[in-house]
């Protein structure tokens, strides 16, 4: 969503400051507000979009009360969250990419999904593989948003590794697998690290 919203700003001759500013604003909210915002706005089957779809004939529960729901519904609260910051990202990298390439390809009659495909996605994969092993840190850390809406239930269905290691250190008060926890969350970061040093260090030879 991030590369294809960069992709669209790059085109875009009117409102691009605008819309820059449109979807980097989630990003800027505390976690905690957009999170009750989303539990209140959306998910809330009285008052919410979810409520309102009954009005409709489509009964539905709130996705946050169900185990086979709750984590897909917590994880697009953190997707609406962070896919501006990546946008805005992408169409940075998209800036830097010489001119010279591009009007090159225009002369030579690429479309622009051509153009994206064949010279500007190429141009900014350090970039792309830099937000991959971001995305994946951020994932292993991804806590607030499950707190805030779930708090890992119901009946532990949206539980990660940071609240469980939570659970561990403040309501079982068993530090020992917490500090487990902690540990291997380090330990995917870490592999995570790994992996973009080595392609890092590919493409520079």
């Amino acid at each position: 969503m991030g590369l294809g919203a960069g992709s669209l700003l790059l085109v875009a001759k009117r409102g691009r400051t605008f819309f820059q500013v449109v979807y980097f604003l989630p990003v800027i909210i505390a976690t905690v507000v957009v999170g009750r915002v989303w539990q209140g706005m959306i998910y809330n089957p009285e008052s919410g979009i979810v409520g309102w779809l009954k009005l409709y004939g489509l009964n539905l529960a709130d996705p946050l009360t169900q185990p086979y729901t709750a984590l897909y519904a917590v994880a697009s609260v953190d997707l609406w969250h962070w896919w501006g910051f990546l946008a805005v990202i992408f169409f940075a990298a998209f800036r830097q990419v010489e001119a010279a390439q591009i009007e090159a390809a225009v002369i030579d009659g690429a479309s622009f999904f051509q153009l994206l495909r064949f010279v500007l996605i190429p141009a900014i994969r350090p970039t792309i593989t830099l937000m991959m092993i971001m995305t994946i840190i951020w994932s292993f850390l991804a806590f607030d948003f499950v707190y805030v809406l779930t708090q890992g239930g119901p009946a532990y269905s949206s539980e990660v590794l940071s609240t469980l290691s939570y659970r561990y250190a403040f309501y079982n008060y068993t530090m020992g697998p917490a500090a487990a926890v902690a540990l291997v969350i380090s330990f995917f970061g870490l592999i995570a690290t790994f992996f973009y040093v080595r392609i890092q260090q590919k493409e520079g030879l």
